[in-house]
């Protein structure tokens, strides 16, 4: 018993951000050395020993992952006990507060689906009256900033691109232009709206996709820096079709 429990307060506070943390390069923290000496995170926070740098990753971590607040008195001395023995709540107890705990997260992430939903909508009705830009039945949108000449890729092929995605409010979440580096990936293990856009477009051209929530990841987070819900914007260039 003591053990389920322990699995379900992993899943609730551990169970994806440690893979969004990876995936948001804007807010990964290095850290070059890993032995117990002073050392300090990105030259601008105090100078932390390891422990002080682990409790702060923890901390992150978990403010990352339930997005809600609690109360943190209590929670050290939660801490505190539990390293002594002393957990004062049964297990029944315990799976009450954490059935608690995910309900609240879930409410906060519908509240933040239902208003990034509609900030997307009605970006996209007003970016489509603006001239040269088209617009699937699906619901994409995308304009051509260069048209090239090659041929087209399928939905099966391999495809090497460079790409710079941001959200509709301007913020950048990914971007192999940033990092100098192209990428190669199957067409179809991606994003509806990419394996769509890419369709149209010949090797050489350029093009800027406008892709709705539900052809980007809906109700899903791929990372802090995409809300649920959120329309994203990538200017994507095709490089190749790798064979």
């Amino acid at each position: 018993m003591k053990n389920s429990v322990i699995i379900l307060a992993g899943i609730i506070l551990f169970g994806v951000s440690f893979t969004s943390i990876a995936q948001n390069k804007k807010t990964k923290m290095e850290v070059t050395d890993t032995s117990t000496k002073e050392t300090t995170i990105n030259q601008q926070t105090p100078i932390m020993t390891q422990k002080e740098k682990n409790s702060y990753a923890l901390g992150a971590n978990v403010g990352e992952s339930i997005g809600i607040e609690i109360d943190f008195t209590t929670f050290q001395k939660g801490y505190m006990d539990a390293l002594k023995g002393e957990n004062k709540f049964t297990m029944e107890e315990m799976q009450a507060c954490f059935g608690s705990i995910q309900e609240q997260m879930q409410a906060k992430q519908n509240q933040i689906l239902d208003v990034e939903i509609v900030k997307g909508k009605n970006f996209l009705a007003e970016n489509k009256k603006r001239a040269g830009v088209l617009e699937t039945a699906s619901g994409l949108q995308y304009e051509v900033i260069v048209m090239g000449n090659g041929p087209k890729p399928e939905a099966t092929d391999q495809v090497k691109v460079h790409y710079h995605g941001t959200t509709i409010d301007g913020n950048v979440f990914d971007s192999s232009v940033e990092r100098g580096e192209p990428i190669t990936f199957g067409l179809n293990q991606v994003i509806q709206g990419w394996t769509e856009g890419l369709q149209l477009m010949p090797v050489g051209s350029k093009f800027k996709l406008y892709i709705p929530s539900d052809i980007a990841y809906g109700d899903r987070s791929p990372s802090p820096a995409i809300k649920p819900g959120s329309t994203l914007i990538f200017e994507v260039e095709l490089l190749e079709i790798p064979k």
